[in-house]
């Protein structure tokens, strides 16, 4: 019953927040440059919807593109730092070290390398999303039942089989979890990614119209890529439910 009330309860909360914003800017006279009202977004969103619209189309497609590339290596890199010691003394680390490196001082290099085609944007994308779809790929790989694991050697399992039937299901769960984290930063790095250097996206967007001091399409924009994303993260979620539906549901019991 909880789960099925939230949607509605964070939609009434929402709408609130906007009649009160609504409510605040008109009583207050706050400049439009300052403070445009939410009908005032919505009118320039409108406005400008086909401009924004083909914007978001490179934006969207760096960020799906980063984050599948995150994906792509990082959970069989988990695979191996979590089922080779060796490995993950020598990999592990430095797989840290990348994170704790400002990713906003790599994207320059990636200009010089790669030059200001999709490629940097990707490669930046895949920075900022790889770090949480591993570790959470390696705590599931780590965390598989003894006892569970020993009952299938006792019955012959071995190898490739047992890494099916038993190893990567039971991973499943921690790594859609650094599956959503990953989905939830995704827009953001896409987005940092266009203001290092783009000529198109939702981050050129944003600076151009904030150097032009129109801040409800800053607004607007933001507005576009919040629903973007939001929308992939709630793929990645109807994923979640359709591979692990007994997952989910336990979850849900528990709330």
């Amino acid at each position: 019953m909880t789960e099925r009330r939230f949607p509605t309860l964070a939609i009434v909360t929402a709408v609130g927040l906007v009649v009160a914003w609504e409510a605040l800017v008109r009583v207050l006279a706050i400049p439009a440059y300052l403070l445009p009202s939410p009908s005032m977004i919505v009118g320039s969103l409108a406005g400008n919807w086909t401009h924004v619209a083909d914007n978001a189309v490179p934006t969207t497609v760096n960020m799906v593109g980063g984050f599948l590339l995150s994906a792509a290596v990082g959970i069989p890199l988990a695979m191996a730092l979590a089922y080779s010691a060796l490995f993950e003394r020598a990999v592990y680390p430095i797989v840290v070290f990348l994170q704790i490196v400002p990713k906003i001082a790599i994207a320059p290099l990636f200009i010089i390398w790669f030059g200001f085609g999709a490629m940097p944007k990707l490669l930046l994308v895949f920075l900022l999303t790889f770090f949480p779809i591993i570790v959470n790929a390696v705590v599931g790989f780590k965390t598989v039942d003894p006892g569970v694991m020993e009952f299938a050697r006792a019955t012959g399992a071995r190898g490739l089989r047992t890494f099916l039937r038993i190893q990567f299901p039971s991973a499943l769960p921690s790594i859609f979890t650094g599956l959503k984290v990953a989905a939830a930063l995704a827009a953001t790095a896409a987005v940092v990614a266009e203001f290092v250097s783009s000529d198109n996206g939702l981050g050129y967007l944003i600076i151009t119209y904030n150097g032009q001091l129109m801040t409800a399409m800053v607004f607007a924009t933001i507005l576009v890529l919040g629903v973007i994303g939001l929308g992939f993260y709630y793929i990645i979620e109807v994923l979640e439910k359709i591979v692990l539906p007994w997952h989910v549901a336990r979850l849900g019991h528990g709330t």
